[in-house]
């Protein structure tokens, strides 16, 4: 298995959170998602949380 090089993992999880009722994905800040200042623009839920990590990709 190979890791995922620094920039690109950089590219795909940092401030990525995916809502948890549509399953969409929104880039934005991890402050103002703890504030709940962040509203998911497809169904307007507050629900969400960071997008999970991949270790390696085989």
């Amino acid at each position: 298995m190979k890791k995922l090089d620094p920039d690109v993992e950089k590219r795909l999880f940092k401030n990525v959170f995916v809502c948890k009722d549509c399953k969409h994905k929104i880039r934005a800040l991890a402050s103002k998602v703890a504030e709940g200042k962040v509203r998911c623009r497809h169904c307007k839920s507050k629900a969400l949380r960071p997008k999970k990590l991949i270790k390696a990709i085989g």
